[in-house]
């Protein structure tokens, strides 16, 4: 109220948002503004979360100029998607973690207002007022990512690992020995396995480590204590009932374990791996596709063969790129591939607390201004979005233009040149390029999104999925949506598939049209067709 921008020649608060970590915390900061500020009480600061009521009215009345409320205490409902131009203040009152999200909130003051502060003078800037060093953290840790939503990786592997357990004792149901493993180490270090027979025994060995190092006084693991204690014992592992399989999924996988835990991108390779064979077991049609991603990572870890550790696999690292190496290509072959390429891939780059009310008198500090790289106003960053869409869409002819438009493995050095080429055209600022990175995931999805995918090789990427199954009217007609997409937009989020306008085909999205294992391959398509835009 005292150093925020003013409007009406100085005499009133400009539209202010503030940002509250829950509703108890928007209520007691509406109370406090209240207590001291009695006249403006209920009228100037107002709550506008998904529990109030009226709340669009609250919006629409928060979006006039000269209409109250001036202050919106807001949680999570004004972080996204709400433009009023007027709003000048920015209050950061909740921790922020999410790269996404810290921009789009940003976003709500980047807005250009005409006249705001009198005739000809127009909105130049906004104050943020952060109080939790949001600002900070973004200004040293510029690469943060958003934290995944889903099953954790340990989970996945646990399961994909057990799947693949159950499709072999399919094949061979006899019952099956099991060494003993010591020690609190993760083990993936037995002996390359020469048949399916030692690739089942090694896979249950895993797991029987994996739940053997479950400490059963922790509390998440205590309410399952009866099932760890049964699986760590060696002898259950020997030979499984579906009742087995069920209990491991529904109770045992996901429980923390002591294990030392390994890199993510190694456990991503072997989620990669492991539904290559599950893939494989089944005559999945999504086999090609992954093993073209195998491919990919080959040919990235090609380009590391200076590196010692990948001169070492350097000839198995060639053959796999070939088709030869793929013919009657068995399991224990790819279980070779995985232990002895998943050291590496760590060389290609990447890209309910209890509230506490204080009664203490506020001390403000002197304010700290802190330079945020990469941040350009959104008027000036569209601009260089439009310009660097027409600039692309007229060089399509570069190599790595080329590359995104008909979905090649882009490379390290493909970016570089990307880069350069937007820094040479002198159509946007350094900043325009970092935010571009930033918001798009990387500048491969970020060209890709303005240039789109030749519609002839998205028709491409979904035939295979099209080719062996016999697809109604709808079905085809929600494909055909997919390749539109991907033809204007390059990439897709697979959440997508439930939103308008694919379910104004069917409510349920493609839940309704497929089967799950068919939403599997159709997710993975479009995992493939975005990793491709990424180095």
């Amino acid at each position: 109220m005292t150093r925020g921008l003013k409007v009406a020649g100085g005499d009133i608060l400009g539209k202010t948002i503030i940002f509250a970590k829950n509703q108890d915390h928007a209520k007691f900061i509406a109370e406090r503004f209240d207590a001291n500020y009695p006249q403006f009480k209920g009228e100037f600061a107002r709550i506008i979360t998904f529990e109030t009521k009226y709340a669009q009215s609250l919006i629409d009345d928060f979006s006039k100029k000269d209409k109250q409320p001036h202050i919106a205490i807001s949680v999570d409902m004004l972080d996204t998607g709400i433009d009023v131009p007027e709003v000048v203040n920015l209050v950061m009152f909740k921790l922020v973690r999410s790269k996404t999200k810290f921009w789009q909130m940003l976003g709500r003051g980047t807005r250009r207002c005409e006249d705001l502060f009198g005739i000809g003078q127009d909105k130049q800037f906004f104050y943020l007022f952060d109080y939790c060093q949001n600002l900070e953290f973004f200004k040293h840790n510029p690469e943060t990512t958003d934290a995944p939503i889903g099953k954790s990786l340990n989970k996945q592997l646990f399961t994909t690992r057990l799947d693949l357990i159950a499709e072999l004792d399919n094949i061979s149901p006899q019952p099956r020995s099991l060494s003993e493993v010591e020690g609190s180490k993760f083990e993936d270090n037995f002996e390359e396995p020469k048949t399916n027979a030692e690739l089942r025994s090694k896979l249950a060995n895993l797991l029987y480590t994996e739940v053997a190092a479950m400490n059963s006084e922790n509390f998440v693991v205590r309410p399952k204590r009866r099932f760890v204690e049964q699986y760590a014992n060696s002898k259950s592992w020997q030979s499984l009932s579906d009742e087995d399989f069920i209990t491991l999924n529904q109770e045992i996988a996901g429980l923390p374990s002591q294990l030392e835990t390994e890199a993510e991108e190694i456990k991503r390779f072997d989620i990669l791996v492991l539904k290559l064979q599950l893939a494989i077991l089944r005559s999945h049609s999504s086999v090609k596709h992954l093993r073209e991603k195998i491919k990919s990572l080959a040919g990235l870890l090609e380009e590391k063969s200076a590196i010692p550790l990948v001169q070492q696999q350097l000839l198995l690292i060639q053959d796999i790129q070939t088709d030869e190496w793929w013919e009657d290509v068995t399991l224990p072959m790819i279980e070779v591939l995985r232990k002895r390429l998943r050291g590496l891939v760590k060389l290609i780059e990447k890209q309910r607390r209890i509230p506490i009310y204080t009664d203490f008198e506020d001390e403000m500090g002197e304010e700290i201004v802190v330079e945020l790289p990469g941040f350009t106003s959104s008027d000036n960053f569209e601009k260089f979005r439009a310009k660097a869409r027409a600039f692309l869409r007229s060089h399509q002819d570069n190599i790595v233009i080329f590359k995104l438009r008909t979905n090649k493995q882009l490379t390290p050095s493909d970016l570089s040149e990307l880069e350069s080429i937007l820094a040479e055209s002198g159509i946007g600022e350094t900043e325009d390029i970092i935010r571009a990175k930033e918001e798009s995931q990387g500048l491969g999805l970020f060209v890709r999104s303005l240039v789109g995918l030749d519609r002839e090789v998205a028709k491409q990427e979904l035939a295979c999925f099209i080719s062996d199954k016999k697809l109604n009217a709808n079905q085809i007609e929600f494909v055909n949506m997919i390749i539109d997409y991907l033809t204007e937009h390059g990439v897709m989020d697979a959440a997508l598939l439930y939103e308008s306008p694919f379910t104004d085909i069917t409510p349920q999205g493609p839940d309704e049209l497929f089967t799950s294992s068919q939403v599997d391959e159709l997710i993975c398509l479009l995992e493939e067709v975005y990793g491709r835009a990424v180095a």
